[in-house]
Order: C-alpha cells, then sequence, then structure tokens
C-alpha cells in the first residue's frame, strides 16, 4: 500500500486500533495505522495485563463520587481525585455523578459484562490461530481478602452482579486461598476466585498484533502525530499528520485517552477524561504468585510472567497532567507488602504511568458517528482496553461490512452522546 490513500484509516495504535486492523484486514479491508508513538507505547503498554469479565462492575456506583471527593484530602488513595480547579474535569465528574445510580449500574454491568466475555474467548482464539507470543494463561484471577467487613460487602455487591451477568465466581476460605497461593502473607480472611479471567503480557500482546497486522499486509504509521482534519459535506476528507497527509473511505477513532482532544477538532465533544494509572515491573522474584491476583483492601493488582513480575492499579483523575507520582507508586509498593512474601522482584525494570480512557458512563464508545458519515468511533475503554480488545476489533470489522454484530451493538453507539 503506497497510496496515502487507504480504505480504511486508523488514528491509534493502540490494542483497540490495531485488533480493529487486525479483523479488518482478515476481512478483506486495505487498512493504515496511524500512530504518534510506537505500536502499542500509550495504556497498552503498562497496565497489568489481566482479562477480566470479572470487572463487569462499572465504577459508577451509588457512593463513588462521595469516596472520590474525600480523597482529595488522601494523594495515596486507591481512588484519588486532584483537588485543582479544572473545567472539563469538573463537567465530566457531574455527568458521571449523574450515571452513579442503581438503574445505570446495572445497564452498564450488563453491557460491560457482554463485550467482556465475548472478547475473552476471541482472545484465546486468537492468541491460538494468529500464534500470538504473549504469555497468555488461562488461570483465572483471584481476589484475596484479609478483613471479613470488605469480603462481606464484595461478596454482597461484586459477586451478586457478576453471577446475574453469568460469570462465575468461586468463594474460598482463607485456608484455600493461602494453599493456592504459597506467595501470600498469612491473615488471609477469604478468596474470591474468577476462573474465567485470564492473563497476558501487555506489551507483548500489543507487538504481536502489530506484527499480524505488517504481515497481513497492512501499514502501519509510527511517529504520525495528527494535527488536523479537511472535511467537507459530512465526511472527514484528509487526516493531516506530522508524517504526512492520509485519506481514507472509512476512518476508525481509536486514540484511547486522547479520543477527546482531537474529536473536539471535529465538534465532537466526548464525554471522557483521562484516568491516570501506574504500574512498577521488576524482574520476577523467587516467590512470586501462581495467579494474577488483586489485593482488594490495598487495591493493588499483581502480574507475574515468564521473566517479569507487575504491581499496578489506582485511579487519579488529574485531567492531562503528564508524569510520575512518587506517593502513588509508594502507595503500590505498600499495598503489596501487606499482602505478599515478596512484594517486589530482585530488580525494578519499569516506573511507569498512563492514561486510560474513562467514559462518563463507564461504556465505550463503539459505532457510527451522527455527526460525520465515514467515521467510526471506538475507544473510551477505561481500564478494560486489552480486556474488550479483541471483541472491539470484531465489532469495528463487522460494523464497516455492514454484517450481523456477534453481540447487540446498541449500548456501545456513539448516538447516546450525539456524537
Amino acid at each position: 500500500m503506497n497510496s496515502s490513500r487507504s480504505e480504511v484509516l486508523i488514528l491509534g495504535g493502540g490494542v483497540i486500533g490495531l485488533a480493529s486492523a487486525l479483523f479488518l484486514l482478515k476481512a478483506g479491508a486495505r487498512v493504515r495505522v496511524l500512530e504518534q508513538g510506537s505500536p502499542g507505547c500509550g495504556s497498552s503498554h503498562g497496565n497489568c495485563g489481566t482479562i477480566t469479565p470479572s470487572h463487569a462492575p462499572p465504577l459508577t456506583m451509588p457512593g463513588v463520587v462521595g469516596m472520590a471527593l474525600r480523597s482529595m484530602l488522601s494523594a495515596d488513595a486507591p481512588l484519588y481525585l486532584n483537588p485543582r480547579f479544572d473545567g472539563p474535569r469538573l463537567r465530566w465528574l457531574l455527568g458521571f455523578a449523574r450515571h452513579c445510580n442503581w438503574r445505570d449500574f446495572a445497564a452498564a454491568a450488563t453491557a460491560r459484562a457482554a463485550i467482556l466475555q465475548r472478547s475473552r474467548r476471541l482472545l484465546a482464539e486468537l492468541v491460538r490461530e494468529e500464534g500470538l507470543d504473549c504469555e497468555f494463561a488461562e488461570e483465572g484471577e483471584l481476589y484475596v481478602y484479609r478483613t471479613a467487613r470488605k469480603l462481606a460487602a464484595d461478596e454482597r455487591e461484586h459477586v451478586a452482579v457478576l453471577e446475574r451477568c453469568g460469570i462465575e465466581v468461586q468463594r474460598l476460605r482463607g485456608g484455600q486461598v493461602e494453599a493456592m497461593e504459597p506467595a501470600l502473607k498469612p491473615g488471609v480472611v477469604g478468596g474470591l476466585y474468577h476462573p474465567g479471567d485470564a492473563r497476558l503480557r501487555p506489551d507483548r500482546y500489543a507487538a504481536e498484533l502489530a506484527r499480524r497486522v505488517v504481515e497481513l499486509g497492512g501499514v502501519i504509521e509510527s511517529g504520525a502525530r495528527i494535527e488536523r482534519f479537511d472535511t467537507g459535506q459530512g465526511r472527514i476528507d484528509t487526516v493531516h499528520s506530522s508524517r504526512g497527509a492520509f485519506q481514507g473511505e472509512r476512518v476508525v477513532l481509536a486514540l484511547g485517552a486522547w479520543s477527546p482532544l482531537l474529536a473536539k477538532q471535529l465538534d465532537l465533544r466526548l464525554p471522557m477524561q483521562p484516568g491516570k494509572g501506574y504500574s512498577l515491573t521488576y524482574a520476577r522474584p523467587a516467590r512470586a504468585p501462581r495467579h494474577a491476583l488483586v489485593l482488594r483492601e490495598a487495591s493493588v493488582c499483581v502480574t507475574t510472567w515468564r521473566n517479569g513480575y507487575r504491581l499496578g492499579s489506582t485511579m487519579e483523575f488529574s485531567g492531562y497532567a503528564e508524569g510520575l507520582n512518587r506517593t502513588r507508586l509508594d502507595a503500590l509498593r505498600r499495598g503489596a507488602a501487606t499482602g505478599l512474601h515478596e512484594p517486589e522482584g530482585p530488580e525494578l525494570q519499569e516506573e511507569w504511568w498512563g492514561w486510560r480512557p474513562m467514559s462518563v458512563d463507564e461504556i465505550p464508545i463503539i459505532g457510527p458517528s451522527t455527526r460525520w458519515s465515514n467515521l467510526l468511533l471506538a475507544t473510551a475503554h477505561g481500564m478494560l482496553g486489552v480486556s474488550m480488545s479483541a471483541a472491539t476489533g470484531e465489532l469495528v470489522a463487522a460494523m464497516l461490512a455492514g454484517a450481523p454484530a456477534a453481540i447487540d451493538a446498541t449500548p456501545y453507539a456513539p448516538a447516546r452522546f450525539r456524537l
């Protein structure tokens, strides 16, 4: 593909853009991806790599806004709202608060469960059929509890939601959890095991998706920062980037947390904010966990790979403020130390931060724009971009081909926000 014109032009080379490119190529489309850095360099790179139907319950639970407001006094809180004034963030927070009711919570959980479960099945097929070397393992994920109060709360809320969505959860006693995971310190009161969850190494997954895209004839333009758009007659004609001008018969906006910034140029007001996450990556410790873990009281996710080990999670709403927050990295270390014999590996390999694309209703935005006839949006996957990537790619390919979708696409439609 030597011309600057493509059948499908995908803006964004994270796991959503790359998975969309792969499914489109498999369907016979000619595809070009524009990525401002290198493929998978954004939030696709440093997350914990868990594939989690267990995360179907959204953040929009009644009471969460009050928790976020109280967190303004605690910079190391798992959910932290930076107290500085930020107009767009405040508007987003007010919209988010309107969705923190049980009706919207249930609707979001159902929508998220559908795409998460479909994606989980597709990912296993994709890894096998495309030969993706990304340390994919189907070992489930274990939530670990050290207080009966927290366990009871999750059994009452988290488990009930998952069971309504048809997602299996196994309740375990403390002794069972410690037998499953010798890496844990004594004092576990119980656990919730999610056998349908999986894990992979996210940087390898993104690299392998990029490899297959190129092998199937797709083009990835790295270092192509999008600068502006030419539009006319309700269509996007040309996308201007730091690597030149490109055209596409169809355009897919898959820019993650950068989506609302670029969408403004198209007169689209995406109801999104960046949710900043952090992770610490180490060489693998001797007593590494056998399963992906969530240490619930500390809200720390722990993932082990063949040659690596990662502590991650936390959610910080600080707008588009860049850089590491040492207080939050220290909180990850302290949280891991409360639960693990070896909370850190022998060598620190990377300290990382990244922006997750958080929608106001905690449901991704996937589907055709109501404003631009050749634009399709695939963004706002929050903390679950890797988990939802395969089903999103499949959905994008089906929509652009006019084919029936494997899941009901209605809940994800941009039309709900008049986009």
